[in-house]
């Protein structure tokens, strides 16, 4: 199946791409988790609570050929994204509307800037612009540390870069300026707590 980005790159999912060889985790906890598997156990969570509804949006996606080899199944060969996506969750809590990216990096010392798009700069903007809470949460796989940064504080870095700045947020920056979620079993990732002090 051929998938191409809404400006014409070719699309290759990650089962294609080179596999760098990972270093072995012996520790037991969270093993093949994920951010984003580790956000929707927790959204589950809040929902089932009745705390907050959040959920993960849907990619927009156009199918252009599909091809139906027998009569129960179908193949979709080729698909292309409709339109850049805009974040990883959307949702209401305690009466507020909230936007938000996750996002991981394997590096230890920075969160490079590369891993935001600028429509995804754009769209939290307008967000706080209508008093929304709009966030991002930071993964740091190797040293399994979560942050919550607000999008207030993620634009000066953001500028800081377009102005030639930095490329990348140092992890004693975001330590100064995000606040850092530990995480517990049930939920995994309780961040709610945290937008209490936005």
């Amino acid at each position: 199946m051929a998938i191409n980005y809404p400006n014409g790159k070719k699309f290759i999912p990650a089962k294609e791409q080179p596999v760098k060889k990972k270093k072995k985790d012996f520790s037991f906890s969270n093993r093949g988790k994920t951010l984003e598997d580790e956000l929707n156990e927790t959204n589950e969570y809040y929902l089932h609570l009745g705390l907050a509804v959040i959920h993960k949006k849907p990619v927009p996606v156009q199918i252009v050929k599909v091809e139906y080899p027998s009569r129960s199944a179908a193949v979709i060969r080729e698909a292309y994204f409709r339109a850049p996506s805009t974040t990883d969750y959307n949702g209401v809590w305690n009466g507020r509307y909230i936007d938000f990216e996750a996002k991981e990096t394997e590096n230890k010392t920075s969160f490079p800037l590369k891993n935001i798009h600028e429509h995804q700069i754009h769209h939290m903007s307008q967000v706080v612009k209508h008093q929304g809470l709009a966030f991002m949460i930071i993964r740091f796989s190797a040293l399994q540390r979560y942050f919550i940064i607000r999008f207030e504080a993620l634009e000066v870095f953001w500028d800081r870069m377009l102005t030639g700045g930095r490329k990348s947020i140092a992890l004693q920056e975001i330590e100064d300026i995000a606040i850092e979620v530990v995480p517990g079993a049930f939920p995994r990732i309780d961040y709610l707590p945290v937008l209490k002090q936005f």
